[in-house]
C-alpha cells in the first residue's frame, strides 16, 4: 500500500518535471501567450505572453501514472474519465483562444454541452456500475448519510459544474489553483487509504502532478494551467467526492473555489441591481484582496493556509 502511495506520487511528479523544460518552450513557440484583462491589477499586465495551456503537464502526469495502477486498481477509471473528460473541454477552450485567437474561446453553449456529457457518462456510471451509493456522508455525524432518492442526481450534476468552474475561477494567480488543490488531493489520498477505497493512485498522482507542476507556476510563473488545467483539477475533485460518497465536504476542503464563484455571482447580481456599482474591487476573490492591497503572493499563501486548515477540519469529521 505505501509503496503505491509513494511511488505515484514520484512518478507523476517526475513526469511533471521532466515534461516541463520540453512542453513550456513548445507552448511558448506555439505562442499560446495569456492574455491579461486591461481592468485587472496592474501588476498582471506583465504575465501577457506568458504561456498557457501548461495543464498538459499535470494531464500527462495523473494518466501515465493512472495507466500504471490501472490493473490493480480499477476504480481509478472513473476519477481518470472525468479528469481527462474536463481536461478537453479546457483544451479546446484554451486552443480556440489562444492557437486560433479567437478571444471568447468555446462559446458558452458547447462548453456546458460538453460538461453536461461528460458528467452524464459519470452519473451513468455511478448508478448503473459502481458499488458505490449517490448516499453522502454527512460531516462531523459518524456512520450517518444523506440520501436524496430521486434527487441525488441533480445534485451530482449541480455538484460536478459547480466544483469545476470553482476550480477554474480560482485560477486567475500564479500557484493558487494549484497549491489549494494540493492541500485538497492530499486530504482525499488520506481518506482514500484510510477507507480502502482503492483510488488512492490516481489521488496521489493529483498530488505529484502538481507539486511538479508548481516548480514552473509559482510566482513568478513561466506558465499557466489555463482551462486545460483548472477545468480538469475541479473534475477530478468532484469526481474524487463521488467516489468516497463525501460531496457535502466539498464546501468544506474547497471552501475556496466556493468563495471564487460566489464573489462572482454576487458582483455580477450586485452591478446589474445597482446600475454600475460594485460589491467588490474585483471579482474572482483573490483580485479583490490584491487592489485591496495585498500582494500575489500573500493571497496564495494566506488562501493555501486556509485551504490546510479546512482540510484538518475535515478530516476531523470524516
Amino acid at each position: 500500500m505505501n509503496h503505491t502511495v509513494i511511488m505515484s506520487v514520484v512518478v507523476s511528479f517526475a513526469i511533471s518535471v521532466i515534461l516541463g523544460p520540453f512542453i513550456i518552450p513548445f507552448l511558448r513557440r506555439l505562442k499560446v501567450g495569456q492574455t491579461v484583462r486591461d481592468d485587472g491589477p496592474q501588476s498582471h499586465l506583465k504575465k501577457s505572453g506568458t504561456p498557457t495551456m501548461g495543464g498538459i503537464l499535470i494531464l500527462f502526469g495523473i494518466t501515465v501514472t493512472s495507466l500504471i495502477y490501472m490493473k490493480d486498481y480499477p476504480k481509478i477509471l472513473p476519477v481518470l474519465f472525468v479528469t481527462l473528460g474536463f481536461g478537453l473541454i479546457g483544451f479546446l477552450d484554451d486552443y480556440i483562444k489562444v492557437v486560433l485567437k479567437r478571444s471568447l474561446g468555446l462559446r458558452a453553449w458547447q462548453k456546458m454541452l460538453g460538461q453536461f456529457l461528460v458528467t452524464g457518462v459519470f452519473a451513468y456510471y455511478m448508478t448503473e456500475y459502481a458499488d458505490v451509493s449517490l448516499a453522502m456522508k454527512i460531516p462531523f455525524w459518524p456512520n450517518q448519510y444523506l440520501d436524496l432518492g430521486i434527487w441525488n442526481l441533480p445534485l451530482l450534476f449541480f455538484v460536478m459544474l459547480a466544483t469545476v468552474n470553482g476550480a477554474n475561477f480560482t485560477d486567475g494567480l500564479d500557484g493558487l489553483a494549484s497549491s489549494v488543490t494540493v492541500m485538497i488531493a492530499t486530504f482525499f489520498t488520506v481518506v482514500a487509504i484510510g477507507t480502502a477505497s482503492g483510488i488512492e493512485p490516481i489521488t496521489c498522482a493529483v498530488v505529484g502532478a502538481l507539486m511538479g507542476f508548481l516548480l514552473f507556476n509559482v510566482h513568478p510563473a513561466s506558465v499557466f494551467m489555463g482551462d486545460t488545467g483548472s477545468l480538469a483539477l475541479g473534475g477530478f475533485v468532484a469526481a474524487t467526492a463521488y467516489i468516497l460518497q463525501m460531496p457535502l465536504f466539498i464546501p468544506i476542503v474547497a471552501l475556496i473555489y466556493t468563495l471564487e464563484v460566489v464573489s462572482v455571482i454576487i458582483q455580477v447580481g450586485y452591478f446589474k441591481l445597482t446600475g454600475g456599482k460594485r460589491f467588490f474591487k474585483m471579482a474572482p476573490l483573490h483580485h479583490h484582496f490584491e487592489l485591496c492591497g495585498w500582494s500575489e503572493t500573500r493571497v496564495v499563501a494566506v488562501f493555501t493556509i486556509a485551504t490546510a486548515v479546512l482540510c484538518l477540519l475535515a478530516l476531523a469529521g470524516v
